[in-house]
């Protein structure tokens, strides 16, 4: 039987784990969990002072940090563009109160660009964005950077405060630490920081941050908790692969986590369902029975064909092929169906986001059912659980 987030949060917040893990497909929940974890915790509230006190119990970073950003692109005269940073009392107090304003522009061009220079304004209300050659010598300035790097900037904030939270919480006597305020503080709730990084920078933030949390001090069930979510595999598994095992450096013991599966019923409900910690996670497992569902119901969507392609592309890696299309069923001459290669390329690369939630026509439904039927025939591809 399903349970609903606001019960999840619950369950969550009920154990005794340090760090909670939790894997689940874009759109299944994952932000509106962390917003039912906040309320959970920190109930809204209205004044300064009870939103500070919020503030000392939980740290939260979520689509919904991302939004106290935004652009002032300078439309009339197209040359001072900045980003504005949303007034609000927790960018004031990371930034400002907390001072984590030049920690976060070295996180920022680790895993973007060292001449990508942020500058913030004295009250910290927006920030200017230039290209550094070296001496000193600005090239461009007032450059307006892209999604993924806003989005890491934005994370380059809020992980230079954790930092200096687990630096802090770390030093055992509250009289000798630099501030009281994190004394209270009891979770950090991530939700997915590596949407737009590249490969190579989403490996070395999984690790910075998995050496992070594993420093933070916990001891018999005390300590700060921390739970992350992500719908991204690679992320996913290399922090797996980092909390596994015993690190005596930092007293981190394998007892330590539990790793999750979130998943969302038709009904609307949801389970967390735990995942072994001895055995490696098998991405291509959980998309081959999402295609098997939508074939099995006929609630096929576009991203099922992506979902398709993703396995094929898995496969013919597996089985030493050159291309994932020499999987796919033969015409009667020996080569590879036309048709089948067009559906999937044209289903799995929408260049819009609208197409992506579009329905497919009856024709590319059938070519779907028949695909995951031969995939099945073929290669003999089961769920553990069959």
């Amino acid at each position: 039987m399903g349970k609903s987030l606001q019960e999840i949060a619950q369950d969550l917040h009920d154990t005794d784990k340090k760090v909670q893990l939790i894997y689940a497909f874009n759109g299944t929940g994952k932000t509106r969990l962390s917003r039912e974890f906040k309320e959970l915790i920190s109930p809204k509230v209205e004044t300064s002072e009870e939103i500070e006190e919020q503030l000392a119990k939980m740290l939260y970073y979520n689509a919904f940090t991302e939004d106290l950003f935004f652009w002032d692109n300078d439309l009339e005269e197209d040359i001072q563009r900045k980003l504005k940073i949303q007034p609000n009392v927790y960018t004031q107090w990371v930034l400002k109160d907390q001072g984590q304003d030049k920690n976060a522009i070295t996180h920022f061009q680790r895993y973007t660009n060292n001449k990508l220079t942020p500058s913030f304004s004295e009250d910290f209300s927006e920030v200017a964005f230039s290209y550094e050659r070296g001496n000193e010598e600005r090239t461009e300035q007032h450059i307006k950077i892209s999604k993924g790097e806003e989005s890491c900037f934005i994370w380059s904030i809020f992980y230079s405060l954790i930092e200096q939270v687990v630096e802090e919480l770390n030093i055992a006597e509250p009289t000798d630490r630099g501030t009281d305020n994190y004394n209270a503080l009891e979770y950090v709730f991530i939700d997915d920081p590596v949407s737009s990084l590249d490969e190579n920078h989403l490996i070395e933030l999984a690790i910075n941050i998995a050496e992070l949390i594993k420093s933070s001090v916990y001891t018999n069930g005390q300590g700060l908790k921390f739970i992350v979510t992500t719908h991204n595999p690679l992320f996913y598994n290399i922090l797996c692969n980092e909390f596994n095992g015993k690190d005596k450096s930092v007293g981190w013991k394998e007892k330590h986590w539990q790793k999750y599966r979130l998943v969302r019923y038709d009904d609307g409900t949801f389970s967390l369902d735990p995942q072994p910690n001895d055995s490696p996670f098998s991405y291509h497992l959980f998309l081959k029975d999402e295609l098997d569902k939508a074939a099995a119901t006929g609630d096929i969507r576009k991203y099922h064909f992506n979902f398709l392609r993703n396995i094929l592309e898995k496969t013919s890696t597996f089985v030493g092929t050159n291309r994932w299309e020499e999987l796919l069923p033969n015409t009667n001459n020996g080569r590879v169906n036309p048709y089948m290669k067009r559906i999937l390329n044209l289903s799995s690369h929408s260049k819009h986001s609208g197409e992506e939630v579009m329905e497919p026509n009856e024709d590319d439904k059938r070519v779907f059912k028949f695909l995951v039927q031969k995939l099945n025939q073929m290669y003999q591809l089961k769920m553990r659980n069959e």
